[in-house]
């Protein structure tokens, strides 16, 4: 009788764990299309089709002032991202605390993001200082809206389960959605393509294209977004007791720069997602302008987006054999070797795959790694500190998203200028001069990133999935105890 009770009991509960981890991946199918499309393609639009009919001296203007403009406001926000994590902590709904943001949130940020690739309406073209005027509030309210969305989606894998195993399997099944993102690189050129040819019948990346793809992108985000508010439930015990109390401003900022771990967990990845922003921003160019190759641009899509079938899965299996740090070094190990082939042979079609290939395989692994420790310093604060700050903590990793992506932008408009990757500008037209500027900026930059972040990790987070265990057991002992307020 007891063996057919727990088989009853047990049986539901794996069901109902299954579905809840499935909707919660489908809501990173969105949230990484939306990324990268405002992230990566958001420049190239603005390069290459938002001021078409303009002069080109002052569309090259315009280009370098929203350049400027995007990195301002992308640091400036930076900092909002903590405030933001707070305000999400503190919301106490019958929703709980993250599905009212997801859903508001993720759908004024899509709808936002289909009007930046109308060119705000057509001004853009029809009256760029306008454009000009209105572009800094909506940029700055779009992503306001995009860091509640991501902050809400991210902060609720402590609140579906403490334990870290579990974590690592929302968390693997969520990374292997994020080939959302992958299949953007893959489809962004023909869509593009193929909605402008209809509306103007030339085969180039025009404004309605670019309008069209936008729509497409957004619609999926608002999708997936219900998705995950609908499919998934939060958890109500002991350890999550203390998210109840409120948390003021001033004592978020105290806990957060008292988690040492958190922050060193934080720094190698914000020094990673330096180099892989402006190399990933830079790739389009790299086969458009170095290759002479646009046609086969769908590659940088199509080898993560294989490539995150095998990995995320995986790593939970891996993980049961390898420690996390291991299988971080290893894979930035591999990224380094792929700059390498990078900086040598551009011209080599094959080395450029083989490269691809080491580049874009470890990030799931690194991405894991570092989201995992983060969701693990949740515990380290509590424990260290006595406050639980699980939104809050996990905004450091959007925050820094937001960082690197600035850094991206602002880097993609310049060396887009500054090699004369504008307009319709050929591989033909660009001088040795403007490709020597690419790679140095594109690999070599990326390539010195990319080792000093792998130094960081391995000397300075010392939190690890049996230090997590032990961390998880003291909590709990302290709540049985009473000793916890």
């Amino acid at each position: 009788m007891e063996i057919t009770n727990h088989t009853a009991t047990t049986h539901p509960t794996h069901h109902k764990n299954f579905w809840s981890i499935f909707n919660f991946a489908c809501g990173n199918i969105g949230g990484s299309a939306l990324s990268m499309t405002f992230s990566t393609y958001f420049m190239v639009y603005v390069t290459t089709a938002m001021f078409t009919g303009v002069p080109k001296g002052q569309a090259n203007r315009f280009i370098a002032i929203i350049t400027g403009l995007v990195f301002v406001i992308r640091i400036a926000e930076v900092f909002i991202d903590p405030i933001i994590g707070n305000i999400v902590d503190n919301t106490n709904t019958k929703w709980g605390k993250f599905k009212p943001w997801l859903i508001g949130a993720g759908t004024v940020s899509a709808i936002l993001l289909v009007i930046f690739f109308s060119g705000i309406f057509g001004l853009s073209r029809i009256s760029p200082v306008w454009f000009m005027i209105l572009f800094i509030p909506v940029f700055i309210i779009f992503d306001i809206f995009y860091s509640f969305r991501d902050v809400s989606y991210w902060g609720m894998i402590p609140a579906l389960t403490e334990d870290s195993h579990e974590r690592s399997l929302y968390t693997a099944s969520a990374n292997f959605t994020g080939f959302g993102q992958n299949i953007v690189t893959m489809m962004v050129v023909p869509v593009v393509t193929y909605f402008t040819f209809l509306a103007t019948g030339k085969h180039n990346e025009g404004q309605a294209g670019w309008t069209a793809f936008a729509i497409i992108i957004a619609l999926v985000a608002i999708i997936c977004s219900f998705i995950v508010a609908f499919g998934t439930h939060e958890k109500h015990n002991a350890l999550r007791e203390v998210t109840k109390q409120k948390t003021s401003l001033k004592d978020m900022f105290w806990a957060l720069s008292h988690n040492d771990q958190m922050l060193w967990t934080a720094l190698p990845y914000l020094v990673y997602g330096f180099g892989n922003a402006a190399t990933a921003g830079l790739m389009f160019y790299m086969f458009k302008y170095v290759m002479d190759k646009p046609g086969l641009f769908w590659i940088t899509g199509a080898i993560p987006t294989v490539a995150g079938f095998f990995t995320s899965p995986l790593y939970p299996i891996i993980n049961k054999w390898v420690s996390r740090k291991m299988i971080y070094a290893i894979s930035m190990c591999a990224m380094i070797l792929a700059y390498i082939l990078l900086i040598v042979s551009t011209d080599n079609l094959t080395m450029v795959i083989i490269a691809m290939l080491l580049y874009y395989i470890p990030q799931g692994f690194i991405f894991m790694a570092v989201i995992l420790t983060l969701t693990d310093t949740i515990e380290y604060g509590q424990l260290k500190n006595g406050s639980r700050n699980e939104a809050v903590t996990l905004a450091i990793r959007p925050m820094l998203d937001k960082m690197s992506s600035a850094i991206s932008n602002a880097v993609v408009g310049w060396v887009a200028v500054a090699a004369g990757m504008t307009g319709t500008a050929t591989a033909a037209s660009i001088t040795s001069g403007g490709i020597t500027l690419f790679k140095l900026v594109a690999f070599w930059a990326g390539l010195l990133f990319h080792v000093l972040a792998l130094f960081i990790y391995l000397y300075k987070v010392k939190i690890s999935e049996k230090k997590h265990a032990e961390i998880v057991d003291q909590l709990q002992q302290q709540i049985t105890s009473g000793k916890q307020d």
